[in-house]
């Protein structure tokens, strides 16, 4: 296993969730060490870290599959969090959300959009929004 990867991922973890993934990471390497680093090397060190799309972008689209997944709301948490620790807007989010009723259905989109609500008041963000 690359050193090079492990440590792209963290700083790449680190520009994404800030000090709150990093610990979640620690917190897994604890008892799973493997998937701990299978963590930070494949979806950080590989994925976030190529050119093309902004860390926004890899967010929005991150909450976007999150969210039409439908069985994946504590990770959609943490990636609504991410999304506006890297310059996401408050509207950006809650309208990939909304989008998701047309093609994963009322269920996931009301499931997405009950995270964003926690969120939101987590972030002292009021809604309705402006």
């Amino acid at each position: 296993m690359s050193a090079g990867r492990y440590e792209r991922g963290r700083r790449m973890l680190a520009a994404v969730d800030g000090p709150a993934g990093l610990a979640v990471v620690e917190a897994l390497a604890q008892s799973f060490p493997d998937f701990a680093r299978y963590l930070l090397e494949f979806p950080f060190g590989d994925i976030y870290a190529r050119e093309g799309l902004g860390l926004r972008e890899r967010e929005l689209a991150t909450v976007a599959a999150l969210c039409a997944l439908g069985h994946a709301l504590p990770q959609l948490k943490v990636h609504v969090h991410a999304a506006l620790h890297v310059g996401c807007q408050p509207q950006e989010i809650v309208e990939v959300v909304m989008q998701m009723a047309a093609y994963a259905g009322f269920p996931a989109a009301l499931n997405g959009l009950s995270v964003v609500r926690e969120v939101f008041a987590e972030s002292g963000i009021a809604l309705p929004l402006a």
